[in-house]
């Protein structure tokens, strides 16, 4: 496993190519995603093309196989960021971790095409917060059980939570996210989340991964949540969500997923240029202030009035 990819010599010249990349998904209609990559290309000066493309997990291996020499990487949404694992050469420390992928890197070597991926995911819901002013965390509470609730503990840890608490609908399904949060160093228990005792949870940073969010804030109505608590919902359409809404009506900070998005979308931008999520792009904060301003958000992630 690796989190870089060494430049082969008959990679495309990506400064001057018209390459191809895209996010696949299904659905994908809504998705940010091309509007995000489009704007950074843009003010890059990059001659790219990002679009949309409706994929289901069935129809992945095909998509794949049929990637031209255009293709410079693909961006991945649910259901796809398990399925595509079986398609990879190699998976990065992250994704390893957390057993998904959102990037893929595509790339040449001596004419056959190598298919690379991580997660940026934990990179964009940490950024998110830490731009949010949430630098360090002791407690956090995850909701939800799938891939991105997965990159949410390892995010936690990285913060430098001790302990997270995983709430979920049905906790028999929560046995990848403890395996992530030990992993990342962290303990963790699980709660079912119809179960009162989580109203009497007191994280000092919540985070709900649940697409849409609706009807979780019932499990934490008339729960008094503590002045130092923030928010980060993945939800982001309609915003406020229901929970954002909780969070916000006692004076507390939320943080929309389309924050976590965007910095996501940096990290990816990272590799398709440098084959490293870890490698900032020349004049990064220009062009991460043109995503965010693109996607409606000030500096620290909140909707622009």
């Amino acid at each position: 496993m690796s989190n870089s990819v060494a430049v082969p010599d008959d990679e495309p010249d990506l400064l001057r190519d018209g390459l191809m990349l895209g996010v696949l998904g299904f659905p994908i209609a809504h998705s940010q995603s091309p509007l995000l990559h489009r704007t950074a290309y843009a003010a890059l000066g990059l001659p790219w093309s990002y679009d949309a493309y409706e994929v289901t997990t069935d129809a992945l291996p095909g998509f794949i196989a049929g990637l031209t020499p255009e293709w410079r990487g693909l961006s991945l949404t649910m259901p796809l960021k398990e399925t595509v694992l079986a398609e990879l050469d190699s998976v990065d420390t992250i994704g390893a971790a957390t057993g998904a992928v959102n990037t893929v890197l595509v790339s040449r070597h001596d004419g056959r095409r190598r298919l690379d991926g991580f997660n940026t995911d934990v990179y964009g819901i940490r950024e998110a917060l830490v731009r949010a002013g949430v630098e360090r965390t002791v407690r956090t509470l995850v909701i939800g059980g799938g891939a991105t609730a997965r990159s949410a503990v390892v995010a936690a840890g990285q913060l430098g939570s001790e302990h997270v608490d995983i709430v979920l609908r049905s906790p028999a399904k929560a046995a990848d996210v403890v395996a992530a949060a030990r992993a990342a160093g962290v303990s963790s228990t699980v709660t079912a989340l119809h179960d009162p005792a989580v109203g009497a949870l007191v994280p000092d940073l919540t985070i709900s991964t649940l697409p849409g969010g609706v009807g979780v804030s019932v499990n934490f109505a008339g729960t008094a949540i503590p002045s130092s608590s923030t928010l980060l919902d993945v939800a982001y359409h309609p915003w406020p969500s229901e929970l954002a809404g909780l969070w916000e009506s006692q004076g507390r900070l939320a943080v929309p997923g389309l924050a976590m998005l965007v910095h996501q979308a940096v990290a990816q931008i990272r590799v398709f240029l440098r084959g490293d999520p870890l490698v900032k792009l020349d004049d990064e904060e220009r062009i991460t202030a043109a995503m965010l301003d693109a996607a409606g958000l000030d500096a620290t992630g909140q909707l622009l009035p």
